[in-house]
């Protein structure tokens, strides 16, 4: 339930999930849970907890019981207790992100080139097995005898499951974009930006159901081995392999990092490089260090790491480098750190993916955590 409270405070909630919030926030019993909620996400500075959290679960609870649209407003009146607290909060629910580590002293404002950088869409390239292209995006529709797209998603055909022939496609999401798949099996997969995927058209019965994430970010949700007479599911890497039987699970692999991270949501999933195979349990995430070639599996907060599949970035304990990383991707522009002493600076906040990169800029300077920064069409420059 936590995850539809976050997404309503940052307007990503659609009517059927409002209505669940609502109904279950009519138990007495489920007040506690959502205040503690508010206070864990919100709360900055405990000197200040009655007054954020009070505030905050009178008014947000006031708006879901009136089954109201999500607002931007909710916290604009009580920005005051957050500057007591020597913080920033994004007055607005699409996002809040607060300086946690380092020190730095704001310096004058220069002057900023003002050219759009837009917000990330669904989008996608689809490759056949003829080698041709077709372009997938919003208010585009595609149609085959292998699959249909309305323009923000991709849907393959099970009817061809006898097929023994195994046939492949591509689906390369650029940066700047994002995209979600039923394969043939009815295994659903949400692309992140600057990712590629490689799957059969149709997989062959009886046989272990392989695709290939060829780089980039994947959440998979893989359609239970016992609805395909217990053929396993693999989800193939150039430096790692997943075996699963059914269960979500999330892969980070880009190709501009050195580290290969696989957090599991459900079920159970076997991790398997260089010959070692270890086991993941949920809550678990395994992060394969390329150039040691050492696997660590840890614990971790499972939300935090698929949240962008959700239109949710959450950072928590990010430094700079890697939100400048995460942003550069989605908002397709290169986000250059110029004063290499703040890279390390962490954050904890919880951002849309519809808030404009500018939005989360400003913030970041009004923290002090960056002095200015300049941009155009094509690059920011953070000082």
């Amino acid at each position: 339930m936590e995850d539809l409270v976050l997404k309503y405070l940052t307007n990503n909630i659609n009517a059927s999930e409002l209505e669940i919030l609502r109904k279950w926030l009519k138990k007495s019993n489920n007040k506690v849970v959502f205040e503690k909620y508010i206070r864990d996400a919100y709360l900055i500075n405990s000197a200040y907890e009655s007054i954020e959290v009070d505030a905050a679960y009178k008014k947000v609870y006031q708006k879901i019981k009136q089954q109201e649209k999500p607002v931007s407003s909710l916290l604009s009146k009580y920005t005051k207790y957050a500057a007591a607290a020597s913080v920033a909060l994004l007055v607005s629910f699409a996002a809040f992100l607060y300086y946690r580590t380092g020190t730095s002293t704001a310096t004058s404002h220069d002057s900023i080139v003002h050219n759009t950088i837009n917000i990330g869409t669904d989008k996608a390239v689809l490759t056949l097995e003829d080698g041709s292209n077709v372009v997938l995006e919003n208010g585009k529709k595609y149609n085959s005898k292998d699959a249909t797209s309305n323009g923000k998603e991709i849907i393959y055909d099970q009817k061809n499951k006898g097929q023994k022939e195994i046939v492949y496609n591509y689906l390369t999401i650029p940066r700047g974009g994002q995209y979600f798949i039923k394969l043939a099996d009815g295994t659903q997969v949400w692309l992140n930006s600057e990712s590629k995927l490689k799957f059969p058209v149709a997989f062959p019965e009886g046989k272990t159901r392989n695709v290939e994430l060829v780089y980039g970010e994947a959440y998979f949700n893989v359609s239970p081995s016992t609805a395909h007479k217990g053929s396993k599911f693999e989800v193939l890497n150039i430096n790692q392999k997943v075996e699963v039987v059914g269960t979500q699970f999330n892969i980070r692999a880009y190709r501009d990092e050195t580290n290969i991270y696989t957090t599991l949501a459900e079920g159970q999933i076997l991790i398997n490089q260089n010959g070692h195979t270890q086991k993941m349990y949920p809550a678990q995430q395994s992060n394969l260090d390329l150039n040691s070639k050492s696997l660590l599996i840890r614990k971790v907060e499972v939300r935090n790491e698929i949240s962008w599949k959700d239109g949710l970035f959450i950072f928590k304990e990010k430094p700079l480098k890697v939100i400048a990383k995460t942003l550069s991707r989605w908002y397709n522009v290169d986000v250059v750190i110029e004063n290499k002493e703040i890279e390390n600076i962490t954050f904890k906040g919880v951002l849309s993916k519809n808030q404009k990169i500018e939005d989360i800029l400003d913030i970041m300077k009004s923290t002090g955590a960056i002095t200015d920064y300049r941009k155009n069409a094509h690059t920011i420059l953070i000082k």
